[in-house]
């Protein structure tokens, strides 16, 4: 095991059949802990102390260099949370309004009507198109240089959305690479200097930054790396777009991250409230997501997370705020699913589950379909068993609401009359509300 920075390593003492922390997390990552492959970083805040800091596998596979909690990585779309955050702290400043016309500091913008405001963007709800399918569409490729200038030509000369703005929610990187471009205006300096001097600089965060040159050193960066056909190549990455990514922080910096989202050190009280503020639609239905911070239970436990994946590099920060409990998961090779590894760490800390979701067990049958599934406990995990024995897991991401790991029926929504389980429905993007009655 590659063991670089002994002080880093904490331990919470919490033993689970002989094993205290240290070791489970270990064995969650035994795959990663190689000398010859990519791998991760690890760290775990509980109780505003860091908790567990680990790294596996190789920074860079060319010069041998470890993982260390110290690494930099390209966190892709954890990004957000930081553009949305400099969003809210001009916000609270009184530099600007949530729902400005994009166009007052941004003209070149297409005078779309009715207006995209800066919280269409903040929620992606502005049905702008995305920027990375326009990139594609232009003949661009991955490894090409792209810039924000890059993507905001483009977004310039676009006449039509896919949506009315505020009508629906779709995931946009557009507008976020937008709220740099708005953050640089107001401000007059570059995103990259001003997040520095109002956020990373404030709270310590010395190994972070926006990056917008893409020729840049950047000491103790990780290489991200994708599989093909058993052999490790090179992702090459000349992206330096700034807003929806383009973020190099460490795990350590991330603990200071999630740390200031419970203290307010940088931003106060009202900032921390503004960016729990989940989006809400022309219809009044409320959606998960927020400041660039996805609202979601798991296993009845609320949390607040956020993904990353881009080049090679594979990213979840995870909270969960009745535990007192953040996660940092950060990967270099495009197979990595940190959101696999963030779970599985947090059921370490998660109490027993197992009687709450017994109230599911049981056989539920569509008489549209001629069929039926078992419900079972199996790990502390909901299994949906069919007809031929195969097993789907099943996980929570609401009250009665879970995702299964199944394409066919992908939202599982059970249903209740006087507070019993009475039945399911199952979804897919294209097969709604399929219905399965409790036996």
């Amino acid at each position: 095991m590659i063991r670089l920075m002994p002080a880093l390593v904490l331990v919470l003492a919490m033993p689970a059949q002989g094993q205290d922390l240290s070791s489970q997390i270990d064995s969650l990552f035994s795959k990663w802990d190689r000398a010859d492959g990519p791998g991760a970083a690890v760290a775990v805040v509980h109780k505003d102390s860091l908790k567990y800091a680990q790294g596996y596998g190789l920074a860079n596979l060319e010069y041998n260099a470890a993982i260390t909690p110290e690494t930099v990585f390209m966190v892709a779309s954890v990004s957000k949370q930081f553009t949305a955050f400099a969003i809210a702290l001009l916000v609270v400043r009184g530099d600007i309004a949530l729902d400005d016309n994009v166009r007052t500091y941004v003209p070149e913008m297409h005078a779309y009507d009715p207006p995209i405001t800066i919280r269409h963007l903040v929620h992606h709800t502005s049905g702008l198109r995305d920027e990375f399918g326009l990139l594609a569409m232009a003949g661009y490729h991955m490894d090409d240089v792209i810039t924000k200038d890059t993507i905001l030509n483009l977004l310039y000369r676009q006449r039509r959305l896919n949506f009315e703005p505020g009508s629906k929610y779709t995931y946009c990187n557009s507008g976020y690479t937008l709220m740099a471009e708005i953050v640089e205006r107001v401000t007059g300096q570059s995103f990259r200097e001003w997040t520095t001097e109002n956020i990373f600089g404030p709270l310590g965060m010395d190994h972070s930054h926006f990056r917008d040159d893409y020729t840049s050193v950047i000491p103790n960066r990780a290489q991200g790396y994708i599989t093909i056909d058993s052999t490790v190549k090179n992702q090459p990455l000349a992206y330096a777009s700034v807003g929806a990514s383009g973020l190099y922080t460490t795990a350590l910096d991330l603990v200071r991250w999630v740390k200031n989202l419970k203290s307010g050190q940088v931003g106060g009280p009202e900032v921390l409230a503004l960016i729990q503020e989940r989006g809400v639609l022309n219809t009044k239905d409320t959606l998960d997501y927020a400041f660039g911070l996805s609202h979601g239970v798991y296993r009845g436990t609320p949390r607040i997370s956020h993904s990353g994946s881009h080049r090679g590099f594979k990213t979840h920060v995870v909270r969960f705020p009745s535990l007192d409990l953040a996660i940092i998961v950060l990967g270099n090779v495009e197979e990595f699913q940190p959101s696999t590894y963030t779970l599985q760490i947090a059921d370490l800390f998660l109490p027993d589950d197992a009687e709450r979701l017994a109230t599911y067990i049981g056989t539920y049958t569509s008489e549209e379909l001629q069929s039926s599934f078992e419900l079972a406990v199996e790990d502390d995990r909901l299994v949906m068993i069919n007809r031929h024995g195969e097993r789907i897991t099943l996980t929570e991401t609401g009250r009665d609401a879970f995702s299964s790991d199944t394409w066919y029926m992908p939202n599982i929504t059970f249903m209740r009359t006087g507070g019993q389980i009475t039945g399911f429905t199952a979804s897919s993007s294209r097969t709604l509300n399929v219905a399965f009655d409790r036996r």
